[in-house]
């Protein structure tokens, strides 16, 4: 490739900005850069710290660690290193760090604020291109996604995980660290690859290095929550930790006292990593599970005439049970889908088991995932109520994030509606006060990688990349059949079903996926010449029965 052609190549950010990917005489120069950063730092007594992967946990723990200070000077006491693989996908993240901005959008007040007082103002916080600068590095944390890949919708035994980033991400590291330096792996990752994937990797390079002690190895997973508490979830949120050994245990503990509010949230440390990567597969899975367990209960409840979200309500009347959740849609989130994969492929091919001791946490990820399709099912039945088909029917998906009231699309419920609506031949709309692209289908033939979009698991689905998400509501029910209320986001809430029919200009089939809707609401509907179905809520069909009587 000639210097003319490697300067075509760009990185664009989901803005739309354009950054030219550095060429090979440009590596050089910015080490040069880092290097004399790293060396000012150090003189000003400050430890240097290297974040591998600046995507959605990273680059906020990037600026957590780079805004604590050291409890006794109350001083910065840390220099943190972003560095990010410089891939056309990724790249543009650096640029836009170096800039003070931040590469993940995000509801919580405090992210933008801290990473630009980082980057501009105390300058605690770079971003590389370069993974020499691990050289430098006296810690570094690996943010690098650990994927689980389903090959088929509602069969994720099938699937499998993709392990060559992280392992790739490992070997970079192993090749370059000092031999005193803590590599925490921060990455909810299949159990027991800190020690039998990660570790050999690292002994195995320090040998060919001519490294004499062992390296230092820690785990310790991140339990991040999207929306307005994001900061919180990571640095005021209770942690589990273990090393490889003694010292790497030692100084996990030590690190992650100093950057993290340990004081009012308790460290837990493990014995060994297998440990406490099992913490967060099991969590995951126990909440995953029990979420799809009122599936069944909901279809019972359907057919049976019961509202599921009144019987969930009494039951959380009970202080044991006051966590009950109504699992809408399907779960989504990044962890929820997968996690229960991890541990499923880790006890196979990690651990080298080959008997099927997995029951629960695996078809409850099945369950989670398809879940979505009975409210397709659900809105062809309330058309078909109306006298009318999907196919040609103009349908307004209000709700394109995983959960309420945040912009966060990943996995989200919500798009199997859509995907299982468009195969039908329905025409989508989509509305949600807080997503601005929902790139899972804006640019599906790449994102979240090419040849991972749920679109492989329908047909007709080539135009839904056209699809931009409104957020005028008024305008965006302009002569729709039909609505479906996805999301419980706040301005759904006490929505008047007057207003709605008027906005759309005519009585419309409304379908309720989280108990957005009260008795009074439902009635209403009915009485305004629509017709309603709701996950869970059997008692419609009731109501509508005697609404009927009355009339007779």
């Amino acid at each position: 490739m000639n210097k003319e052609q490697a300067m075509a190549e760009y990185s664009v950010s989901p803005g739309g900005e354009k950054y030219p990917i550095p060429m090979k005489e440009d590596y050089a120069q910015e080490l040069k850069r880092v290097e004399t950063l790293v060396s000012s730092a150090r003189k000003e007594g400050k430890e240097i710290v290297v974040v591998m992967g600046v995507g959605f946990v990273g680059a906020v723990m990037a600026a957590i660690i780079a805004d604590t200070v050291d409890k006794k000077t109350g001083k910065p006491g840390k220099f943190v290193i972003g560095c990010q693989r410089p891939s056309s996908r990724s790249y543009w993240k650096i640029p836009m760090l170096n800039e003070g901005l931040s590469p993940v959008k995000a509801e919580d007040p405090e992210v933008d604020p801290m990473i630009r007082r980082c980057v501009l103002e105390k300058k605690t916080l770079i971003a590389t291109y370069n993974s020499d600068c691990l050289k430098l590095a006296d810690c570094v944390v690996v943010d690098v996604q650990c994927d689980y890949s389903k090959k088929e919708l509602g069969n994720m035994r099938t699937g499998s995980v993709e392990m060559a980033a992280l392992e790739a991400t490992m070997k970079t590291i192993a090749d370059r660290v000092p031999a005193n330096c803590l590599t925490l792996i921060e990455t909810t990752v299949a159990p027991g690859t800190t020690e039998f994937i990660a570790w050999p990797i690292m002994k195995k390079a320090f040998e060919t290095r001519g490294i004499k002690t062992e390296s230092l190895l820690a785990h310790s997973f991140e339990r991040v929550m999207p929306g307005r508490n994001y900061v919180s979830s990571i640095r005021d949120f209770w942690r589990v930790c273990s090393g490889c050994n003694a010292e790497a245990r030692k100084r996990v503990e030590k690190f992650l006292r100093e950057v993290l509010n340990t004081e009012q949230f308790p460290l837990t440390v493990m014995d060994r990593p297998i440990e406490s990567e099992t913490t967060k597969i099991v969590e995951n899975s126990f909440r995953a599970t029990t979420l799809a367990f009122l599936d069944e209960w909901s279809i019972f409840a359907e057919r049976n005439g019961v509202d599921l979200i009144k019987v969930v309500n009494a039951i959380r009347m009970r202080p044991t049970h006051n966590n009950m959740i109504f699992p809408g849609p399907g779960i989504g989130g990044y962890c929820l889908p997968k996690d229960g994969g991890l541990g499923y492929w880790a006890y196979k091919h990690i651990l080298g088991f080959e008997d099927d001791i997995f029951k629960m946490s695996t078809i409850a990820i099945d369950i989670n995932d398809t879940r979505g399709l009975h409210v397709a099912e659900l809105t062809r039945d309330a058309l078909r109520n109306m006298g009318r088909q999907t196919a040609g029917a103009k349908v307004l998906l209000c709700g394109a994030s995983y959960r309420q009231d945040v912009g966060d699309t990943r996995y989200s419920g919500s798009e199997i509606v859509v995907r299982k609506l468009t195969e039908m031949g329905a025409d989508i709309a989509v509305h949600d006060p807080y997503v601005e692209h929902w790139y899972e289908l804006e640019q599906q033939d790449s994102y979240p990688a090419p040849g991972h979009s749920w679109s492989r698991f329908f047909r007709n689905q080539e135009d839904l990349v056209k699809i931009r998400v409104q957020n005028d509501l008024p305008a965006a029910l302009q002569g729709v059949a039909a609505v479906i209320f996805a999301v419980p986001h706040k301005s759904y809430l006490n929505l008047e079903p007057k207003k709605i029919v008027e906005w759309a200009g005519a009585p419309l089939a409304v379908v309720d996926c989280f108990g957005i809707l009260n008795d009074e609401q439902i009635q209403a509907y009915f009485k305004l010449g629509c017709e309603v179905k709701g996950l869970g809520r059997g008692h419609i069909q009731r109501i509508k029965d005697q609404m009927r009587k009355a009339k007779s």
